[in-house]
């Protein structure tokens, strides 16, 4: 017995080995499949020799915690490998007509050398899909489903070879009326067999598992565009952008197929309203920011970056809200298994608490946090150089900044930063980026456009430690709606520390005006304002969703000592008897006359932490 259940294991860990090692999963995700293959033999080995032991004792203790690790350990593999297989799913199954079209162009202009390249390009398409459709069925216990499934893709391997064979005949008679019409027959056919087979695997497929792999998937692209942005590669950023283009047409597909299951309600008609604003204004938004950055590296012109980082914001900010409003069909019936968590392995948290100590002071020492009350106000002379337009245009963006700061300030000042390492971090982080703002109008202590962009590099690696230290708390929550939240907000964290720092490289236009720091560059001001902001917002959710996670429930792992301390910081210290200022005798007499009671209510209004 013991030989034959090591046997089977070791067969199902080779076929994972083989899914895993598939161009389409991703390195993480593989990396975690190759841990919990070596993490679940040894597990099989303790409930064997648990199992041998007891022969000799009459306890089943050891037997039922050996095996309930075995059934939490398998039930973790099971959901890595439906993350992997959605992996290949939300890459093969998007434009997926594309090959068949660029075969049928080459074979119109008769072009025999590229049609062999193209067929085989076709040919590997195909292949994939039915690769793809087998892996789906595997993995799904919708029998019915998985039926369809299988006479789908037994039409679409039929057709391959006669779609091939059809096109080597236009392309050798391209004159010919009946090859191009039987070239017609043939792509119909086709389209509708793709089609039918793209529908009955989105009907095995969960839909709440296809949204999370696939708002990782743009959420990964998008970060990749910002570096070809960055890069000045007009080629790859446009080709990013295609994909996150037909990634986000494929979710509304599926999720509109979804809805279609269901009677029409509230519910309903919030999902489709966020997958028709994400269809038909966010995703040609989108396009027309790509078009326009594409084409002024093409030509060489200054970017204007700061339309793609707010297309890119809003594409993941509607992605995000349809995943939202579909998690609302299943608030009822939510199978925690179904959540995917990407999260990796974290480092040791001690050592990782000291890394962050250690660096708490080393960026601009003796710069202190400040309340937005001690901030400088807005002053146009700042601003000397800009038109009426452009000058409200930058004060209407100061302004929004500011009334984030204030947000900032009431959610994370409450909060005493001593064994809160996310605290010190936040604090750390809105500093850089006050005085990066402060930049733009020729104060604080960044003087040139290296100190900027030193200083948005300091800012990511103050970003990236926050993430770790927030994933960690997630790690500890139980699954749950906060554990999910914060999983939610952490993911726009790495999106926008590149924003911040793609907007870091535009140059700076600062001039002297008799001693006096002058900014004059619009795009570069608002660039940095604009990702400043859309960075301390979701830092201030990170906040609030990691004092959920972190108190609401108990640790999952059952550490006692907590990742973070939360404690309220304590009020100033105020005399106990107020000591009246020095004044004239004449002036006491008519103040005294106007003494008004103060109501107790506005004391309290007014006090502040």
């Amino acid at each position: 017995m013991r030989l034959k259940l090591e046997t089977q294991l070791e067969n199902i860990i080779s076929a994972v080995a083989l899914m895993a090692d598939s161009e389409s999963t991703r390195a993480g995700r593989r990396d975690r499949i190759v841990n919990e293959c070596n993490v679940l033999r040894q597990a099989l080995q303790d409930l064997l020799n648990a199992y041998s032991n007891n022969k000799t004792n009459s306890s089943n203790d050891q037997i039922e915690i050996a095996t309930t690790d075995m059934t939490k350990l398998t039930r973790n593999l099971r959901r890595l490998l439906r993350k992997a297989v959605i992996d290949h799913i939300s890459d093969s199954f998007i434009e997926v007509n594309l090959p068949l079209d660029s075969l049928i162009d080459v074979a119109k202009r008769g072009d025999d050398k590229q049609l062999e390249d193209y067929s085989q390009i076709f040919l590997d398409n195909a292949e994939k899909l039915l690769e793809v459709s087998s892996m789906a069925c595997s993995m799904s216990n919708n029998l019915e489903g998985i039926k369809l499934v299988r006479m789908a893709a037994i039409q679409v391997q039929q057709l391959t070879p006669q779609i091939i064979n059809s096109a080597k005949i236009l392309a050798s008679r391209q004159s010919s009326k009946v090859a191009l019409e039987n070239m017609d027959v043939f792509r119909d056919l086709w389209t509708k067999n793709v089609k039918l087979l793209t529908d009955s695997v989105d009907d095995i497929t969960q839909v709440n598992d296809f949204l999370s792999v696939s708002e990782n998937h743009i959420l990964d692209d998008l970060n990749r565009g910002c570096v070809a942005l960055r890069d000045s590669d007009p080629d790859l950023l446009d080709r990013l952008a295609g994909g996150i283009r037909a990634r986000c047409i494929r979710v509304c597909n599926v999720v509109l197929s979804e809805t279609d299951l269901y009677e029409p309600d509230e519910v309903i008609s919030k999902i489709n309203d966020a997958v028709f604003v994400l269809r038909d204004q966010l995703i040609g938004n989108f396009a027309h920011a790509v078009d326009h950055a594409v084409s002024s590296l093409q030509q060489q012109q200054q970017i204007d970056d700061n339309g793609f980082i707010e297309a890119s914001r809003l594409i993941y900010d509607g992605i995000h809200d349809v995943r939202n409003a579909v998690l609302m069909l299943y608030d009822n019936s939510f199978d925690a298994e179904s959540e995917l968590n990407d999260d990796d392995s974290m480092p040791d948290m001690n050592s990782m608490n000291q890394q962050v100590y250690a660096d708490t002071n080393t960026y601009w020492p003796g710069n202190l946090y400040k309340a937005e009350t001690e901030q400088e106000p807005f002053k146009e002379e700042h601003f000397i150089n800009y038109p009426q337009e452009q000058r409200q245009q930058i004060q209407k963006q100061l302004e929004s900044f500011r009334q984030e700061k204030k947000n900032f300030d009431r959610e994370v000042l409450k909060w005493d930063d001593k064994g809160n390492d996310i605290i010190v971090l936040a604090k750390q982080m809105c500093v850089i980026m006050m005085e990066m703002t402060d930049f733009t109008r020729g104060r604080g202590p960044l003087k040139s456009t290296m100190d900027i962009i030193t200083a948005a590099k300091k800012i990511s690696e103050c970003g990236a430690k926050l993430d770790k230290l927030a994933r960690d708390i997630a790690e500890e929550c139980p699954e749950s709606q906060s554990k999910r939240e914060l999983d939610a907000y952490l993911k726009p964290i790495p999106l926008f520390c590149n924003q911040l720092n793609i907007a870091s490289k535009v140059k700076a236009n600062v001039i002297d005006v008799s001693g006096e720091p002058i900014i004059t560059g619009l795009d570069s001001a608002t660039s940095l304002i604009i990702s400043a902001k859309n960075l301390m917002t979701a830092v201030v959710s990170v906040v609030k969703a990691s004092y959920v996670a972190s108190t609401k429930y108990t640790s999952k792992t059952g550490n006692q000592k907590p990742i973070v301390q939360w404690k309220m910081k304590a009020p100033e210290k105020k005399p106990l008897i107020m000591t009246p200022k020095p004044q004239d005798a004449a002036a006491r007499v008519k103040k005294a006359s106007q003494k008004k009671k103060a109501e107790p209510i506005r004391e309290l209004s007014d006090f502040q932490a």
